[in-house]
């Protein structure tokens, strides 16, 4: 009898463009080759190389849903499906590129000046220069109206002061996207490493994202021009703007993270040996396996129909929420039963589930939690905000 792999049995390939396919099976080539055999040193070592944005930029992925200034110009499924490729390696290898592309380069490209792009769009495009997104703070997630973080104007400059925390690609980035209050609302920064004031540090002892560099940004009266001032913007429009692009990813991203689980667990059972029979003919085994590629397979389709609408122009952001909330919570639950398949080769890196499991706690988390994105939801259903 024949046997499906989990997307197969969606007929996931017939429902991609040509172009769409080949840009996936290009990722996945290039994630297989390049990334995967190493990505157990880097969590285990608490780091991913810089040297990644070039590899990264000359693979296109870096922006590739943005037009113009080096970038691809790709469809937003296309993108998704990138994101998905890369996530099935690890969670911090997607946010490195989903920082640079859907956050920093987005804020730039959507809310910044010719002169911004021209100077940072081309050589982010390429992974010659990193950037991050500075918003979080240690005491504002869920909240970014209440950031302490304020940029006063003097003269033609401006001087900000405040930190940011939980940043991912912090100390690798060449530019910080720095939002910050100012009189008139609130304003995004251009922010370059070595500018006098502006420090950063690395948050250690991480159990999740382990293969990503998180840090605090500190902003010690940090003087810029206004020309470092995104000029199309003065309100949270701005940065929440830029989440949903990031969401839109992770959307994707999670589901590539709960499909390689499934992948190596798929392989695991058909070998390991229970009571004289392979572990994949037992009964709950199937029964586990059933319950998981349908959730998978679900979170799929899904995906794709909102990826369908961003392209056509159609998505509210509170359609990204129902992805992302969807994605990443189907996606750790995939992640801690692929790992009881596992039994105790499963607490070991030699296999993902474990590793997917701790970065999915953080993706549960990051650019909104699962609880904002179901008052979203809600809000959404009732016409009634019980975010207070």
């Amino acid at each position: 009898m024949a046997t499906y792999t989990p997307t197969q049995l969606i007929g996931l390939d017939n429902m991609l463009t040509l172009e769409e396919r080949q840009i996936c099976d290009t990722v996945r080539e290039f994630c297989d080759r390049d990334l995967r055999p190493h990505i157990e040193d880097w969590f285990e070592d608490h780091t991913i190389p810089r040297d990644l944005g070039p590899v990264f930029g000359q693979m296109g992925v870096l922006g590739m849903h943005l037009d113009g200034y080096g970038c691809a110009g790709t469809s937003a499924v296309a993108y998704g499906l990138a994101c998905m490729e890369l996530e099935a390696v690890d969670s911090g290898i997607r946010s490195f590129v989903s920082v640079q592309g859907s956050l920093a380069m987005y804020a730039i490209h959507r809310w910044g000046s010719e002169e911004q792009k021209q100077q940072w769009l081309p050589q982010m495009a390429e992974g010659k220069a990193i950037g991050c997104f500075g918003l979080t703070e240690p005491d504002f997630g869920s909240n970014p109206a209440g950031m302490r973080t304020y940029a006063k104007r003097d003269g033609d400059d401006w001087v900000i002061s405040g930190s940011k925390m939980w940043i991912t690609n912090g100390s690798l980035a060449d530019v910080a996207v720095v939002w910050a209050k100012t009189d008139d609302g609130y304003a995004g920064f251009l922010v370059e490493k070595d500018t006098p004031g502006f420090t950063t540090h690395d948050i250690a002892r991480k159990m999740s994202l382990r293969a990503s560099i998180t840090s605090e940004l500190v902003l010690d009266n940090v003087r810029v021009p206004d020309s470092a001032r995104l000029p199309e913007v003065n309100s949270l429009r701005g940065p929440l703007s830029c989440l949903n692009e990031a969401r839109f990813g992770i959307m994707f991203g999670a589901l590539g993270a709960a499909r390689d689980c499934i992948d190596q667990t798929l392989e695991y059972v058909k070998e390991r040996q229970v009571f004289d029979k392979p572990l994949s003919s037992y009964q709950l085994t199937q029964a586990k396996l059933a319950d998981m590629v349908l959730e998978l397979d679900k979170g799929i389709l899904l995906a794709l129909q909102l990826g369908r609408l961003k392209d056509e122009g159609k998505l509210p952001h509170e359609s990204i929420s129902l992805g992302k909330l969807n994605s990443t919570r189907e996606a750790i639950q995939i992640a801690r039963t692929c790992r009881t398949l596992l039994g105790a080769s499963g607490i070991t890196t030699e296999y993902s589930p474990i590793r997917h499991a701790n970065n999915l706690e953080s993706v549960l988390t990051y650019e909104g939690t699962a609880e904002m994105h179901q008052l979203i939801l809600g809000n959404a259903l009732t016409g009634e905000a019980a975010f207070r």
